[in-house]
């Protein structure tokens, strides 16, 4: 038999304070964005772009290069 390994929940609070932190701040415009990589060329205007996407609200933001 092995042993007993016990996890330390975590706390509800502290987690639902993470979630809203997350949802505030992209609600009041201050996202975390980052490249996407998978999406670098727009097949209609046939041109270069660079795809934005929050890490935190998923949302997306496009810009030509």
């Amino acid at each position: 038999m092995g042993d007993v390994i016990r996890f330390k929940k975590a706390n509800p609070k502290e987690r639902l304070k993470e979630k809203a932190k997350a949802v505030t701040l992209c609600r009041h415009g201050h996202h975390k964005w980052t490249i996407d990589p998978k999406k670098q060329f727009d097949v209609k205007s046939g041109k270069l772009v660079t795809l934005y996407r929050c890490q935190r609200c998923d949302t997306t933001k496009t810009t030509l290069t």
